[in-house]
């Protein structure tokens, strides 16, 4: 294993995504490298699981619709379960200025091809009864929005890969890459050099950190994001959309018995912070019971909650495709939240970069590395 004709530095769901896109393609020769003993150990399996097609930009709307039809047919395409269950997102307003803010997201949504719906408050009382309604005015929906199981995905491309000749490298750390006159050479890890002339950066939140192996900045930091599961809860259907709730974020979805609570605290800063501070759950109740006055009767063990690591970039936007100060070196990074609902897409779209040069789903012109020091940044304003 000294030899690859594409290196993947991280075998989380996007890394594994690329790996079995790039067996669709013909490219069998692929080596993934994986810190950890266990796959999905970082921000996969620690992810909220939900899956949407409601963004601000064309290129973010993009990428869902081809990701989630992907997640619908992945049981059988695969063989392995997806999870997928289009249960949708509701996004409640509660001020004209949000109200606008769905409309303008609409018209660019609804332009893209995707099916989603305008609300009225009666419409918001319906999806979801419990709900506290008095100062709604409105909402937006889709249908095919919904959660799928992120461990469950990654596994099911690396598997899929794997039968086609992609090669795990578990336990494995990379220590530097390597290069020449022409580009990228290869990569020295903890278990020996690996020669190759393309190698994708697909290290989630670490990101940062193996570009500069590279010689290279790249703006991608790690935010901590945290889970509270409530205990089996019977407050809310199961068969509930995610809500969220634009007053103040505050956004849930059913999980097992229960459900699954998030906010996204302004005051949390950059870091590699993977522990669960108990002082959240009294912020993200707070705010629930205010939207969702039946989470009063709900119970929360602390120790059943978590940490995981959002990836973010400047503009809420990922860094894909080719380097050009370094040919051969790709980046899959900074997807700010949506590394697992855009995990097909971005397969998609990198193995084609690095097959074809090109790629027609997006304009990836618009999410290349030099953007940052251009000043030509995108704005995704629908971040959760």
């Amino acid at each position: 294993m000294n030899s690859a004709d594409v290196i993947i530095i991280g075998g989380g769901i996007v890394g594994s995504s690329i790996a079995y896109h790039l067996t669709e393609a013909g490219c069998r020769d692929v080596v993934v490298i994986e810190r950890e003993t266990h796959q999905g150990k970082g921000s996969t399996g620690k992810s909220m699981g939900g899956v949407r097609a409601q963004f601000a930009t064309p290129i973010n709307i993009r990428m869902s619709l081809y990701s989630i039809p992907f997640f619908a047919a992945f049981d059988d395409v695969m063989g392995h379960p997806a999870g997928y269950r289009p249960q949708g997102y509701l996004f409640v307003a509660t001020t004209p200025a949000h109200m606008e803010y769905l409309r303008e997201n609409n018209r660019h949504q609804v332009a893209a091809g995707l099916k989603v719906s305008l609300l009225t408050p009666a419409d918001v009382a319906d999806l979801a009864p419990e709900l506290r309604h008095d100062d709604i005015i409105g909402g937006s929906f889709c249908p095919t929005d919904g959660f799928v199981d992120p461990h469950s995905v990654m596994t099911g491309f690396m598997l899929k890969a794997a039968e086609r000749g992609v090669r795990l490298m578990r336990d494995t750390t990379v220590t530097g890459i390597t290069r020449d006159a022409r580009g990228v050479t290869g990569v020295e890890t903890s278990r020996g050099f690996i020669s190759g002339r393309t190698v994708v950066n697909a290290a989630g939140a670490w990101a940062g950190n193996v570009a500069r192996l590279a010689g290279l900045d790249l703006p991608v930091e790690p935010l901590r994001r945290m889970l509270v599961p409530t205990e089996p809860f019977e407050g809310v259907a199961h068969t509930s959309p995610m809500v969220v709730d634009m007053s103040t974020g505050f956004h849930y979805r059913p999980e097992g018995r229960g459900l699954l609570l998030a906010w996204n605290d302004p005051e949390e800063t950059p870091g590699f912070k993977l522990n669960f501070d108990r002082a959240f759950i009294e912020k993200v109740l707070t705010r629930g019971v205010d939207r969702l006055p039946c989470l009063e009767e709900a119970e929360v063990n602390p120790k059943r909650a978590w940490a995981g690591l959002y990836e973010m970039t400047p503009d809420h936007h990922p860094v894909l495709g080719p380097v050009a100060e370094l040919p051969g070196l790709f980046f899959a990074n900074g997807f700010s939240g949506h590394g697992v609902m855009h995990s097909p897409a971005t397969g998609r779209i990198v193995s084609d970069l690095i097959m074809h040069g090109t790629c027609d789903m997006v304009d990836t012109e618009l999410l290349g590395f030099h953007r940052f020091a251009a000043g030509r940044l995108l704005h995704e304003t629908a971040v959760l």
